[in-house]
């Protein structure tokens, strides 16, 4: 019962107690509530206020500025009405000037309208005075204006042609007489100032032999030696009744060189079958290759040249050792017309260097001419161009022979030294039937055709000139023409290079007047 009374008394306590707390805490709410709103308010009225006192600063500032901008605008705008007026006062006193002006030129031109009419009548005055003077000229002499005239024309004319003959005859013959004397003296001191020797050679080469017997170990069983050194070689291999001589023939003279020097080597050696030709033709190749490099720099030092050359050129230059061209040696030949040419530039006062050099190369396409087509200039010009020769050297080389224009004194110096040196007494060998029948044989070929009128061989037979009836040949048939004997003279004759073939076409129509 005690324990009850216990319970519920503190169960009471409890409920008391808890509302006893619910009370107290509601009222300390409902203070902090009060005194927050007073907060609240006084927050939004101290807002209030400074919103307020923002507003009428911003309201200050803002008037402040547009009182500002007011003036300054105020400032421009009167500024810029001082320089519309004086930008207007300016003008007003250019119109003034201007219309002085329009007024002066309008005076002026006034004064030359009536100029202008007092020149034309002046002049019409003259043109009558001298239509007067005319006529009464023309009475007193009987001869009209343009008799006059034809006869003072025909008498000057005549006086000064008469004048210009005898000065331009004059001028003619002492340019000529000098010209020839200063040539002479060119020629005949070079000339002086060059030695060479004659050498003469030909398309064959003779291999001595030991005895006769040694003629049939040459020829080997059944042929055998003989069909496998041509075959090696190239050449042609003559055997005749020419006692202890093994005859070599090739238009090749490399080819003729290594052949020569193979059988000699085999000859003095005594064993001679199909292996062992093979092997020495290879090692004469060697050799002969070596030789022509050798020939080349010894043709270059011989010439005076300087400056380094390429070596497929030099080797090009050193084949000409084994050429020949009517009996002159051509690498001899190149040499002196290097030294010659080298001279008369020194004279002259050319480019000496180029010159020498222009001058030695300028046959290097005889080396190669049997194996490309075209003349051995052209052939020699393009070899040296594709061997980093400069153009000048190129041009010379390539216009020695007039295929191309000379553009230089030095490219004519090349062509005079070469002409020089196969000119000179002894230097080549061509017998004068030879020649002659060689020339008599192309114009022959081309007088054979229909319309030709002449023919001339030129150039030492490297170019024909065909002269044709214009009334026969027109220009369609020239070009046939052309075509025609050139193929003719491949067919009928045999001759080293290239034969130019041209046909001319004129029409002349002269009167004489009795």
């Amino acid at each position: 019962m005690n324990v009850l009374l216990l319970v519920l008394g503190l169960a009471v306590g409890a409920i008391a107690g808890t509302a006893v707390g619910y009370f107290v805490c509601r009222s300390r709410m409902q203070a902090s509530q009060t005194q927050a709103r007073s907060d609240a308010r006084s927050i939004v009225e101290d807002a209030r206020r400074e919103a307020e006192a923002a507003r009428r600063e911003a309201e200050l500032a803002a008037k402040e500025s547009a009182l500002k901008l007011k003036d300054d605008a105020e400032a421009e705008i009167r500024s810029r009405r001082a320089e519309v007026s004086r930008v207007e006062e300016r003008l007003d006193n250019r119109d003034a000037a201007l219309e002085r002006r329009e007024g002066e030129l309008e005076a002026r031109r006034r004064r030359l309208g009536e100029d202008e009419e007092a020149l034309a009548r002046r002049k019409e005055e003259l043109q009558q005075r001298e239509s007067e003077q005319l006529r009464i000229l023309e009475e007193l002499s009987g001869l009209t204006r343009d008799e006059a005239e034809r006869r003072l024309f025909s008498g000057l004319e005549s006086e000064l042609e008469t004048d210009l003959g005898k000065m331009v005859r004059d001028m003619t013959i002492e340019a000529e007489e000098k010209a020839d004397q200063e040539a002479r003296r060119l020629i005949s001191t070079t000339m002086e100032r060059v030695a060479s020797d004659l050498t003469s050679e030909s398309t064959v080469k003779a291999v001595s032999l030991p005895s006769d017997d040694m003629k049939g170990r040459v020829i080997g069983r059944e042929g055998r030696n003989i069909r496998a050194f041509e075959a090696a070689t190239g050449v042609d291999v003559i055997i005749d009744d020419t006692p202890e001589t093994v005859v070599i023939s090739c238009f090749d003279p490399v080819r003729r060189e290594v052949a020569r020097v193979a059988m000699g080597r085999l000859v003095q050696d005594g064993r001679i079958h199909p292996g062992r030709i093979e092997g020495i033709v290879a090692k004469a190749k060697k050799d002969v290759e070596k030789e022509m490099k050798a020939a080349g720099r010894q043709a270059l030092y011989d010439a005076k040249i300087t400056g380094n050359m390429h070596n497929d050129l030099t080797r090009l230059l050193g084949a000409l050792k084994y050429r020949t061209s009517y009996g002159q040696n051509v690498l001899a030949h190149s040499v002196e017309v290097a030294n010659i040419c080298g001279m008369m530039a020194q004279e002259l006062g050319a480019n000496a260097k180029l010159a020498r050099r222009a001058a030695l190369l300028h046959d290097v396409g005889k080396a190669i001419d049997h194996e490309v087509e075209g003349t051995h200039a052209i052939i020699g010009g393009r070899f040296a161009k594709k061997s980093g020769e400069s153009d000048d050297v190129v041009r010379a080389i390539s216009a020695h022979h007039h295929e191309i224009e000379m553009e230089t004194v030095e490219d004519v110096l090349v062509a005079t030294a070469d002409a020089v040196s196969a000119a000179r007494p002894g230097a080549r060998r061509e017998t004068t039937e030879t020649y002659i029948e060689r020339l008599r044989s192309l114009e022959d070929i081309a007088q054979g055709h229909r319309g030709v009128d002449k023919a001339y061989a030129i150039q030492a037979g490297r170019e024909i000139r065909v002269m044709v009836q214009p009334s026969e040949v027109d220009d369609r048939i020239a070009a046939k023409l052309a075509y025609d004997i050139s193929k003719q003279i491949e067919t009928d004759l045999e001759y080293p290079g290239q034969i130019k073939v041209t046909v001319i076409r004129e029409s002349r129509v002269s009167e004489v007047a009795r």
